[in-house]
Order: C-alpha cells, then sequence, then structure tokens
C-alpha cells in the first residue's frame, strides 16, 4: 500500500513553494526546543545508539542535521521530493545522507531495511498528517525499520491541539502567515484520538516503552508575541 496521489501532491506542492529559510515554516521550529528536547527522552532507550538513525519525515532537514551531529549515521527520509532538495541545500556539508520514502508503503520499508539493517527512527507529527487508511501502513512500516534492535519515537500533537489549531485558523485576522500555506495545500491535521497512536503500534507487533507529554512548539506567534505550542503527547517503542 501506499499513499494517495493527492496526498503526495499536496505535499509537493506544499514544498515547493515553500520557502527555504530556516524557520519560515509552521513547525521548522529550533532543534533545541523540539529534537533536542525529545532526545532527552529517546536515548535513556535506545539498545544501540550506534545503529543508523532515520528521521522519518524530514522535510527539510532541520532536525537531521541535529541528529547527525550527534549520531555517527543518519538519514533524513520524506515523502516529498521538494522537500529533500531543501534538506540537501541546507546540508551542504554532507552531514546526513537523504532518501525519498513512501512510509505507508512496507515494501519500500523493507527496502531500507535491507540496506541500513536495523535502526532507530523518530518521527515528528507524522502520523496525524496521514490519512486514516494510511496509519497502520505506517505503523507496520515503522516497524519493519525498527527490526529488533531498533526503537521508535513518536510524537503527536494531542487532540487538544486540534482546537487550538482551529482557533487560529478561524481568528478574525485568519490563520497566522506560517500556518496558512498549510491550510491551503489541504494538510489540514487529521484528528488522531490520543489512544490509538500507542494501538497503531501495538498491532504492528511493537511494545509502547514509554510515553509523555510534550508541548509541540512551532514557529509562530500570537499577536501579543506569544510563541504558539501545541500539546503534544509522545512514545517510544520497539520490540520487546
Amino acid at each position: 500500500m501506499s499513499v494517495t496521489s493527492r496526498y503526495r501532491d499536496a505535499w509537493e506542492g506544499f514544498w515547493s513553494e515553500a520557502s527555504g529559510d530556516r524557520g519560515a515554516v509552521f513547525w521548522d521550529a529550533e532543534p533545541t526546543l523540539t529534537a533536542g528536547r525529545h532526545l532527552a527522552h529517546f536515548e535513556p532507550h535506545l539498545t544501540d545508539p550506534a545503529l543508523p538513525l532515520i528521521d522519518l519525515g524530514c522535510g527539510n532537514g532541520t532536525q537531521t542535521r541535529y541528529f547527525a551531529e550527534r549520531f555517527p549515521h543518519v538519514v533524513g527520509a520524506d515523502l516529498s521530493a521538494a522537500a529533500l532538495g531543501h534538506a540537501r541545500h541546507a546540508d551542504p556539508a554532507g552531514l546526513a545522507a537523504y532518501r525519498q520514502l513512501d512510509a505507508a508503503d512496507k515494501a519500500e520499508a523493507e527496502t531500507l531495511h535491507t540496506e541500513l539493517g536495523d535502526a532507530n527512527v523518530y518521527v515528528r507529527g507524522v502520523l496525524h498528517q496521514c490519512e486514516p487508511d494510511d496509519r497502520q501502513p505506517l505503523a507496520d512500516a515503522l516497524a519493519a525499520l525498527l527490526g529488533e534492535r531498533g526503537r521508535a519515537f513518536l510524537v503527536e500533537p494531542s487532540q487538544e491541539a486540534k482546537t487550538v489549531l482551529m482557533d487560529l485558523a478561524q481568528g478574525p485576522a485568519g490563520p497566522p502567515a506560517k500556518l496558512a500555506p498549510v491550510l491551503r495545500h489541504g494538510l489540514t491535521p487529521g484528528s488522531v484520538p490520543d489512544e490509538a497512536v500507542p494501538e497503531y503500534l501495538r498491532s504492528a507487533g511493537l511494545t509502547v516503552l514509554a510515553s509523555g507529554e510534550l508541548p509541540l512548539v512551532t514557529t509562530e506567534y500570537t499577536p501579543d508575541g506569544t510563541r504558539i505550542e501545541l500539546p503534544s503527547t509522545w512514545v517510544v517503542a520497539g520490540v520487546a
């Protein structure tokens, strides 16, 4: 199974229009406020930090490059060729490798696993953007990437975050400038019940090893200058 052409085209259109400037995209916050905070919860559960680390849904690679300074072999994987173009352009030294990947296609994940072996995988805000029929296939593909030794860290906006986003989009001045392109390309976050995330993972044969809550920091601000943060939940999973 692979993602629909509508979904693929939506992401390609979004990243083709997006500026290559750091922080220009709604979720492209500084790594110290995103991946760095997540890594503090992820690292204690890694059975082998020397395994390749895959940043799944890497977008323009801001978090990927952060990981590449801390792990020996990092791969940024994304559905969008335009996103990967931004990532490679921002990484002239080649700190990380980049790979186009349909994460809802288990066969593609198995091919990458054959090349890399077991891997640790970081997934930030990907599952909630998937169309409903793609969520379990994505979890199945994630399990294929992990193999027996890998660990996954997933962080997703909680159900409460959808209310925050809807309020922002429907404000008197319209959606904030960095949120507007997301909505215009039909990438409105889906409603994934908080309890569904661990269930997708369990159905893929994985065990939830840890979980918690953290604010998901964005690059956008309210009119009064407050940075917009979305409630989110995180889980660490792998083969027990």
